[in-house]
């Protein structure tokens, strides 16, 4: 018995280190600097432990309404290396519903892509159910920043447009990222998000 005790406390520190490598996370915030309307901000907080994947979001599908999601990411490729995170949540407050949806990126060389997709069913709203998208083409010129152009199809702005899209740069300092996106900079229904991010 006392040998097993000590096997067991001998172990607690390779044991606590395995379960530290697995669990990551990021919190980021961002602020919605509209032209034609009132601004807002959005927050979105993920924990992954291992392939299970959890993640909540505030203001993010509806106006003041709030989502929680589950998912299991799938990953592989070496050269080209890709990540697959199928995800389904509820959503809450000024809307309700189910939302299922599909995290993806892929990345080869210092070029990557990344999609999201979700059909957001909001009963509390009928009518208003929608697809948002979330798209991403970028260039990764330094390991520090991020460059490239961004689109999406939301119902938290009403610009007149079906699809947005812009550009956006991205500077990212050891755990911390902030994030400039500029859509619409063709027309005068431009507007511009900022976000600063945080990973753990």
């Amino acid at each position: 018995m006392v040998k097993v005790l000590v096997l067991v406390i001998a172990a607690m520190p390779a044991l606590v280190a395995a379960a530290e490598s697995q669990v990551s996370g990021s919190v980021t915030g961002y602020y919605y600097a509209m032209r034609n309307e009132p601004d807002f901000g959005v927050g979105v907080a993920a924990l992954d432990y291992g392939s299970l994947h959890f993640e909540g979001r505030y203001n993010y599908e509806v106006h003041n309404a709030g989502s929680a999601f589950v998912g299991w990411k799938l990953t592989g490729g070496e050269t080209i290396t890709f990540e697959v995170t199928p995800i389904v949540g509820v959503l809450f407050g000024a809307g309700r519903g189910v939302v299922p949806g599909v995290e993806a990126s892929v990345a080869w060389s210092s070029f990557d892509a990344y999609l999201e997709a979700e059909y957001v069913d909001d009963r509390a709203n009928p009518g208003s159910s929608y697809y948002y998208t979330w798209g991403e083409v970028a260039w990764n010129p330094y390991q520090w920043l991020r460059v490239g152009l961004v689109g999406q199809r939301t119902h938290t702005v009403d610009v007149g447009r079906e699809y947005e899209r812009g550009l956006f740069a991205q500077v990212t300092v050891e755990r911390v990222t902030f994030s400039i996106y500029a859509f619409n900079p063709d027309s005068s229904v431009r507007y511009v998000i900022a976000s600063l991010g945080m990973r753990f």
